[in-house]
């Protein structure tokens, strides 16, 4: 090659030397230039367009021509450029940018709040960055986009903005980003840590308020976020431009956060002496948040409004206290512990207030849902009052963000850990009231105490003013009736320290006490009120109701008085029993003991009729028990031999514990009409042997009329009976019983009802005979006549006999009849207790018999 170029050379040189010839043309080329131009040409340049006319002849020459291969290789290297310039300038900037947008992956591994500034926070982010090809879709851009990356290596980022906007909000900025430049490896798979310190600022606040509510009420069903940013880029030192990024994101239902969950760690009620003066109550509470974020950050000190529901959902939010947050450092996702203190100056006069149509307030409903374990809801919103270390747009931010807290309850267990009835009163119902209602039934008045154990939560002063309940009696797990305190009883209380007691329970104690007076007693089981009576009478040991109760307190407190309504107790109540021991009737069925047996005396008749006699008495009886009672009115049946002859009637009578004297009974002796044919014939046999002496028995028993306005409790108590002695002649008109042995007391074991003595002198007054209606009698044969020495039973009434009707045996065989119709008086006995005689009666002897 270099000796051909050589041989061109020499071959050249020779053509310029040559003398012309008849085939060179007439003028030159510069000839042809000059006189063209009309001036001369530079010698260098007329050379080198001589040279490219030359080569072209060559090139163009016959198949013998050489090419010139500088000139093509010169033009293909012209070629690739405009097509390189194409390409980077024209194609490449769009299908990197399609290529970054797709491929670039940021992992942030900590994100963190430096500090809060006057206008928005400055913010340390960092991360793993890298490209990751297999993102991109297309093939093509895909490709290119590894080469050109490949080709560039390393990337540089200037300083941008970036612009955070919800377009489906009307565009509304949410904030500007500052962020400085940043270089990366954008070759693909290559991984490199990001450390970016970016101020930010916040945007529309207003705007973010309306979607921040939006938000915690639910409705921010998915979210379109709008990202834009100018970007200078280069690489190396290519600058690439200022690049126009824009990226979009939706966030659909799942992938908007929740209200992070939080945990009650400790919760501490207390009093507060306030800043004005006066005292309030402060609640001390630490909550427990997991943050699952790589979030870190130091939230300032701020100011909270809590708020509850009024009577209705519709009603304004009513407010209940301040809460203030102290410096919070928020650890990525690690908990958090938050500590907010609320205080409470008073109470408003609407949350204290009863709802309309109810007897509820909505502090009421708080506190029962609360120590029922019922979730309530409260209501935080950010205060609008400037903080000292809190920047001005954090409060203006959350000043109108109201957010929804659940507040769970927590069931305390029985919080009444014993309670106690004495001075226990019972009061039979009066018996002109409406059956079926509350003042038909029997009452009850009684010194409650109760031993209330204080949540430890509780460490204020407090004291209970008044109560009141709504308990449940059962026996034996069955529903006996209810016991109506729905009435505010006035209490009073005293703290007690668990030191002093003898529990293994820590917690301090409340002692409660309340005298509750005439309280209802509405029996719903007759039955099980039988049998509940039979082992008081009987059973001869402690009978265990067993109680449950919703008890409305009323405490005194720093912010006035509050009433906490239905706090659940349940307990057993022992109730001491009548009679040590089991007793019976002859007749086997249940009997009071005997030292609950009335004994008669001071017997009067205050009227009479054809059928019936209305006698008065005087009662003396013993009540063994710790119990009183009052009667207001009580109707006894009193039977012989099964059969109703005579009812007895008490009025306002007070029964105490212990002797009960001269209590005043009147009775009403009709057998033919409370028995029909059979009780008047036992009535007569009945009262025969009472007037002749003998020693007889009456059985009382309640009945269905006993208690007129209820029924239902004469009927229960109807199935227990009570024997007594009746009164016997002798004794009948004194005002006490005459006999030395009734001063000594009765022996329990011993169910005869006329004994009260011991050993021989039992068997001595058993055959004693009482004192005869007739103590002599004289009869005249030659008159044939007969006379009578009469003592009258009655103390201070004149006995009037209207007829006689009467015959005498002896040995069995009647010996004479007495007929007497006219009547004449038995005046009672003198005080040595001698009788009258009576007129002579005529004798009818009987012929054939001994007279």
């Amino acid at each position: 090659m270099a000796a051909d170029n050589e041989m061109r050379r020499d071959d050249e040189d020779r053509d310029d030397n040559r003398a012309p010839t008849e085939r060179d043309p007439l003028l030159s080329a510069a000839a042809d230039v000059e006189a063209h131009d009309g001036r001369s040409q530079p010698q260098g340049e007329a050379s080198a367009r001589h040279s490219l006319l030359t080569s072209l002849q060559g090139t163009s020459s016959g198949k013998g021509g050489k090419r010139r291969w500088p000139s093509i290789v010169a033009l293909l290297l012209l070629c690739v450029l405009v097509i390189l310039i194409i390409v980077f300038a024209f194609l490449a900037p769009s299908t990197v940018q399609q290529y970054a947008q797709q491929a670039a992956v940021f992992n942030p591994t900590s994100l963190s709040i430096d500090s809060f500034t006057s206008s928005g926070i400055r913010a340390r982010v960092q991360g793993d960055f890298m490209m990751d090809a297999s993102r991109v879709e297309k093939k093509p851009v895909r490709d290119l986009g590894r080469f050109f990356t490949y080709i560039a290596h390393m990337a540089e980022s200037g300083e941008s903005e970036v612009e955070v906007s919800l377009p489906e909000y009307g565009n509304v900025l949410l904030g500007t980003a500052h962020v400085p430049g940043v270089m990366v490896d954008i070759r693909n798979g290559h991984t490199m840590h990001v450390d970016v310190l970016s101020d930010l600022e916040a945007g529309d606040v207003d705007g973010i308020r309306r979607i921040a509510n939006d938000w915690i009420e639910g409705r921010l069903g998915q979210l379109r976020v709008l990202g834009k940013a100018t970007v200078p880029l280069k690489s190396g030192i290519v600058s690439l431009g200022k690049q126009k990024l824009q990226q979009e994101h939706l966030f659909a239902n799942k992938d908007i956060p929740s209200i992070p969950a939080y945990k009650i760690k400790k919760l501490n009620v207390r009093d507060v002496e306030l800043p004005n003066g006066g005292t309030g109550m402060a609640a001390d509470v630490s909550l427990a948040v997991q943050n699952d974020y790589p979030v870190e950050f130091t939230a300032p000190p701020m100011v909270f409004s809590i708020f509850v529901d009024g009577c209705q959902k519709t009603d304004p939010y009513i407010k209940l206290a301040d809460a203030e947050t102290h410096e919070i450092h928020i650890q990525p996702k690690q908990q958090v512990e938050l500590n907010v203190t609320g205080i409470a100056h008073h109470l408003p006069h609407i949350l204290t207030q009863d709802c309309p149509g109810s007897n509820k307030s909505p502090l009421d409903t708080i506190l029962g849902k609360y120590i029922h374990g019922e979730e309530n809801t409260i209501y935080v919103q950010g205060s609008s009052s400037p903080q000292l270390h809190t920047p001005k747009w954090v409060t203006d931010l959350i000043s109108d963000i109201t957010v929804p807290v659940p507040l769970p309850g927590k069931t305390f267990g029985h919080l009444i850990k014993n309670f106690s009835l004495t001075d226990t009163h019972f009061s039979l119902p009066d018996p002109f009231a409406q059956p079926n209602t509350p003042a038909a039934n029997p009452r009850i008045s009684a010194n409650v105490k109760a031993l209330v154990a204080l949540p430890e939560e509780m460490n204020f002063n407090l004291s209970v003013s008044r109560v009141r309940a709504d308990a449940t009696i059962f026996y034996h797990g069955k529903k006996l009736g209810k016991l109506d305190l729905h009435k505010w009883q006035e209490a009073h209380s005293h703290r007690v320290e668990s030191k002093d007691m003898d529990s293994n329970d820590s917690s301090p104690m409340l002692m409660v006490q309340s005298a509750i007076r005439n309280a209802p007693i509405d029996i719903t089981d007759d039955d099980l009120f039988t049998d509940v009576l039979q082992e008081l009478l009987f059973g001869g040991k402690n009978v265990m109701m067993h109680l449950q109760a919703d008890v409305d307190v009323a405490v005194d407190s720093a912010l006035g008085e509050l009433v906490v309504r239905r706090i659940p107790a349940e307990g057993q109540v022992p109730v001491k029993p009548i009679s040590p021991g089991r007793g019976s009737n002859p007749g086997g069925s249940p009997s009071l003991p005997p030292s609950f047996r009335p004994k008669i005396f001071g017997l009067q008749i205050v009227d009479t009729s054809p059928t019936s006699l209305t006698l008065s008495a005087l009662v003396n009886l013993t009540n063994p028990t710790n119990y009183s009672a009052t009667l207001p009115y009580i109707d006894l049946q009193m039977l012989n031999n099964d059969s109703v002859i005579a009812h007895a009637t008490a009025r306002d009578l007070e029964i105490v514990p212990g002797p009960n004297e001269n209590l005043y009974v009147e009775a009403v002796w009709d057998p033919l009409t409370l028995g029909g044919e059979v009780g008047g014939k036992v009535g007569r046999e009945f009262l025969s042997q009472y007037i002749s002496g003998w020693n007889t028995t009456i059985t009382l028993r309640m009945h269905e009329g006993s208690i007129p306005s209820n029924p239902s409790l004469g009927r229960a108590l109807g199935k227990f009976e009570v024997q007594i002695p009746t009164p016997s002649l002798g004794n009948a008109g004194r005002s006490v019983p005459d006999d030395p042995d009734d001063d000594e007391p009765d022996d329990p074991g011993d169910d005869d009802p006329l004994d009260s003595g011991h050993g021989d002198k039992k068997r001595e007054k058993k055959e004693r005979p009482g004192p005869h209606f007739i103590s002599d009698a004289t009869f005249h044969l030659l008159s044939s006549t007969a006379t009578f020495t009469l003592s009258s039973p009655l103390r201070t009434t004149t006995l009037h006999i209207t007829s006689i009707n009467a015959t005498a045996y002896h040995r069995g065989d009647a010996v004479g009849h007495i007929d007497y119709e006219l009547p004449f008086a038995i005046p009672p006995v003198d005080n040595e207790g001698h009788g009258v005689e009576s007129p002579r009666l005529p004798v009818e002897w009987s012929l054939g018999s001994v007279g």
